[in-house]
């Protein structure tokens, strides 16, 4: 996340450090203002952290939902919780602190963690879309080929893939301090360079083309079949892997809405000002509160599970 000095208009203007215009301004927010964001962002990170406790409960109690697919949204769910419970509460810090006093390793971390999480959240996308693409287009194999363990080793590989990248690249990206513009600022460095444009196609660009490509490939064959199916059992089932396919593409549709917009401003803009800044940087991290919500509503075992685990019937279940 690039957190900026924000450029305060305002004839009594206050410094973060006492030696005139080598320091950043302070953001002159009001009490009630200051109170009611922080009010605001931590409902936000609560909310997000509770809906996902729920999905990582409802998928690991209960054994009938141990399925390939389901594992994958418990994957995608442990990283939303983690962006409610680290990334979301570091955020809201770095965008409220304008005077940035928490030191160089809170801000590696700030930063590390917004990333990993991205990177987390669309490795189980990809692996999602090719779980659907074989369920839809070769459904006679799709138990052999995909099975719990295989899925179990998928996504170990794409966890550790994530975060050994990531804090690979880190120390490419951040920049804490710049005595030109401020005593202490965080913010990841600016321009578009190679490495930039690298990290860019490697972490969006390719794992987006792989599953737009498998989706547009995953309802041309459902359409097809539709349209040739007979018998009440395969049509069922048919059905049933067509309903999954578009749950999920709505979830996948979900994440791209929210992260396009920042990696946009981010990556061609390359800074980030006012009050559009923060709706900007909120904006993919609401993502992964839109995520269990979707699953409410189109999941019908979610529904039961949490019904369950909120009346603490979950024993007896």
């Amino acid at each position: 996340m690039a957190v900026r000095c924000p450029e305060v208009v305002d004839y009594d203007v206050q410094y973060c450090f006492q030696d005139g215009n080598s320091s950043c301004r302070k953001a002159l927010l009001s009490t009630s203002i200051y109170i009611t964001l922080y009010i605001f962002f931590s409902l936000i990170s609560a909310v997000t952290v509770f809906l996902n406790i729920l999905v990582i409960i409802s998928i690991s109690h209960f054994k009938q939902l141990h399925t390939p697919t389901n594992l994958l949204i418990l994957s995608l769910a442990v990283s939303d919780l983690l962006v409610g419970l680290i990334v979301i509460p570091a955020t809201t810090v770095a965008i409220m602190e304008s005077c940035w006093g928490f030191g160089d390793y809170f801000c590696v971390f700030q930063i590390y963690s917004t990333f990993l999480c991205t990177s987390l959240s669309l490795g189980n996308l990809v692996l999602i879309s090719i779980d659907r693409f074989v369920a839809v287009c070769d459904p006679l194999l799709y138990h052999s080929k995909i099975t719990i363990t295989r899925m179990m080793c998928c996504i170990s590989i794409t966890w550790c893939c994530c975060i050994i990248y990531r804090a690979a690249i880190i120390k490419n990206f951040v920049n804490v301090q710049v005595p030109s513009r401020c005593l202490t600022e965080c913010f990841i460095v600016e321009g578009i360079t190679w490495g930039n444009i690298i990290d860019l196609v490697i972490t969006m660009v390719v794992p987006c083309s792989i599953i737009i490509t498998l989706y547009m490939k995953i309802f041309v064959v459902a359409r097809s079949q539709a349209a040739s199916v007979s018998g009440v059992t395969t049509v069922q089932a048919n059905k049933s892997e067509r309903k999954a396919a578009k749950t999920v593409a709505i979830v996948v549709f979900n994440y791209l809405i929210c992260w396009i917009p920042f990696l946009f401003i981010f990556f061609f803009f390359s800074i980030l000002i006012d009050n559009f800044s923060t709706f900007i940087i909120f904006l993919p991290l609401v993502n992964s509160l839109i995520n269990p919500i979707i699953y409410a509503f189109f999941y019908p075992w979610f529904k039961v599970t949490a019904k369950l685990i909120l009346t603490l019937k979950i024993r007896r279940s």
